[in-house]
């Protein structure tokens, strides 16, 4: 089985519980929080990952850093499966995984927006509302800047992109040029 399909397997089992349980945000913050936590470092990631550290020492060291990062019981539970597992290293993908689940759940849709100059707060404000009613979902919109874009914008949702830049209408006005 591929590490995706797994990551995601853990992924809807979480959601499910925490849908249950009501608690769908609080355990994405924590997945995303310990999933930083071992990304971060060097030196967790090197222990967790090698076979000389037996699974007793790994366990211990895991149960202190559940214990300082005040991780619920079921997230904290999970981890020590994936542990037990072997699956540690595949706490990123769950925790995007997870992600995913949890905003579909949610009506929320985390589109990027890209322009090729920096957009004041209002113009960010409209184009927020104009995805929102053109999704019927709750809109997180990231804004990026990219000058290469010398104009307009260039919105992605998901696997979906919306290009309304100069430098795209620019290449095509040069591609029908060529073609004659």
């Amino acid at each position: 089985m591929s590490t995706n399909a797994i990551a995601k397997r853990y992924a809807k089992a979480l959601v499910q519980i925490g849908s249950e349980e009501g608690a769908v945000d609080r355990y994405n913050g924590e997945l995303a929080r310990f999933s930083a936590l071992l990304s971060g470092s060097r030196e967790l990631s090197s222990v967790f990952g090698n076979p000389a550290y037996g699974i007793e020492s790994k366990r211990g060291i895991l149960q202190d850093l559940v214990a300082k990062s005040q991780l619920s019981p079921i997230v904290s539970n999970l981890l020590m499966l994936l542990l037990e597992r072997g699956r540690l290293s595949v706490l990123p993908l769950i925790a995007e995984s997870y992600g995913a689940y949890a905003d579909q759940i949610s009506g929320i849709v985390r589109p990027t927006l890209t322009s090729g100059i920096p957009l004041d707060e209002g113009q960010v404000e409209e184009i927020r509302k104009a995805l929102a009613s053109a999704t019927g979902k709750k809109v997180t919109l990231k804004v990026e800047v990219d000058p290469t874009l010398i104009g307009g914008v260039v919105t992605k949702i998901g696997d979906k992109v919306f290009d309304g830049s100069v430098k795209t209408q620019l290449a095509r006005i040069q591609d029908t040029l060529q073609k004659g």
